[in-house]
C-alpha cells in the first residue's frame, strides 16, 4: 500500500478499418483509467491505462474498467486483480528478506525482466522499509543516463515506500541480458551508500502479424543449433563456420549476437541477408584457462518476427 499501481493494457487493432475508444469507466473510484485519445488504424496499437490507488483498502481487490469503442458499440470488459499488503506485513511474511543498512527489500538486486529496444521505456516498483530506529533521507542516485529513478524524499520509522525504476532500452542500445548498477545516497547512519546490480533483458517487440503478413516476413534457418569443437588442446582457438539462411521474402537483419562467455566470439560475414540468401557464422572458442567438458550458447537477435531469438549450443572437450 505504498503507492498507486500502475498497469497497460495494449492492443492492436485487427479489424479492416480504424477505431476509436469513446470511453472507459471504471467500476470504482479508486481505479483511474486513461486510454488511446487518437484513432487506430488497422494494424495499429492502442492502449488502456488504469492506475489502482490501494490506499485505505488492504486485502484482496477485483476491479473491472468497461471500454466502448466505436467499432460495433459492444463494450469490452478489463479486470485487474490483486492482493494489497503493507511493507511491514511482507517483511513478517519473509517476503523483504534482504537487509541494506537500516532498509529492507525483497533482494539486493533490481530485475526489470524482459524489456523492448523499440518500445517506450519500462517502469518497474520495488518495495522498501525502513526497519530502523530514525527517519531515512533519500538525498540521490547515481546510475547512467538510460535509468531514470525516482525514490521516496524520506521513510520515517517502520514506514515504507517504492524505489522507481525506469529503463530506456533503446538508449541502452545493447540486445540480450545486460548488467547495470545504480548508488542510492542516504543517510542511514548503518549503510548511507547502497550499490544495487540492474538486471534486464532487452529484444525486440513485434505486433501480431496476419498470415499473408507473415508469408513475407524474413526467416532465419540454422543450419545447426549445435556446434561441436570436438576435442581442442589447451591454449588453442577453436573456429567453427555454420549456414545461416534468410528462408523469408524479406531482409532479414542480424541485429546482435551474443555468446555468454568470454571465450566465445562470433560474427557474420553480412548483418544483412536478402531473402533466399545465405551468410556464414563464424565461431570461435578460445580454450585459454579451461579444461575438460565444456558448454556454452549463443544468442541470435534478428527481426526474424516468429523466432527474434534464436540459440545455439557450444560444445567442446578441452585436453
Amino acid at each position: 500500500d505504498s503507492g498507486a499501481a500502475d498497469h497497460e493494457f495494449r492492443f492492436t487493432n485487427n479489424s479492416s478499418r480504424t477505431i476509436r475508444i469513446i470511453s472507459v469507466e471504471a467500476s470504482c473510484g479508486c481505479t483511474t483509467p486513461g486510454w488511446s485519445t487518437d484513432p487506430i488504424p488497422n494494424g495499429k496499437e492502442g492502449f488502456v491505462k488504469v492506475s489502482y490507488n490501494p490506499k485505505g483498502r488492504p486485502g484482496y481487490f477485483n476491479k473491472s474498467l468497461t471500454v466502448t469503442t466505436d467499432f460495433d458499440g459492444s463494450p469490452v470488459t478489463l479486470q485487474i486483480k490483486g492482493q494489497v499488503v503493507n511493507a511491514k506485513t511482507l517483511s513478517a511474511r519473509g517476503e523483504l528478506p534482504v537487509e541494506n543498512g537500516n532498509l529492507k527489500l525483497k533482494s539486493n538486486s533490481f530485475n526489470l525482466g524482459k524489456v523492448f529496444i523499440n518500445q517506450e521505456p519500462t517502469t518497474v516498483e520495488f518495495v522498501v522499509l525502513n526497519t530502523g530506529a530514525r527517519p531515512i533521507k533519500f538525498t540521490n542516485v547515481i546510475g547512467p543516463s538510460y535509468i531514470k529513478s525516482q525514490v521516496p524524499d524520506s521513510l520515517g520509522v517502520n514506514e515504507s515506500g517504492l524505489i522507481k525504476l525506469t529503463y530506456d532500452a533503446a538508449a541502452r542500445n545493447q540486445y540480450g541480458f545486460v548488467s547495470d548498477n545504480i548508488q542510492i545516497q542516504t543517510d542511514d547512519e548503518s549503510v548511507p551508500l547502497k550499490s544495487f546490480p540492474v538486471y534486464t533483458s532487452i529484444e525486440e517487440f513485434f505486433l501480431p502479424m496476419s498470415a499473408n503478413e507473415l508469408s513475407k516476413a524474413p526467416v532465419l534457418y540454422l543450419e545447426s543449433s549445435v556446434v561441436d569443437f570436438a576435442r581442442l588442446m589447451q591454449g588453442v582457438v577453436g573456429e567453427q563456420e555454420i549456414a545461416l539462411k534468410n528462408n523469408g521474402k524479406n531482409d532479414l537483419l542480424i541485429r546482435s549476437l551474443q555468446p555468454n562467455c568470454s571465450c566465445v566470439t562470433a560474427s557474420v560475414e553480412q548483418m544483412r541477408v536478402k531473402a533466399g540468401a545465405e551468410t556464414k557464422l563464424i565461431i570461435t572458442f578460445s580454450t585459454e584457462g579451461r579444461k575438460n567438458t565444456q558448454q556454452k550458447s549463443l544468442t541470435i537477435y534478428s527481426n526474424d518476427p516468429q523466432n527474434p531469438v534464436q540459440r545455439i549450443t557450444l560444445m567442446a572437450y578441452i585436453e
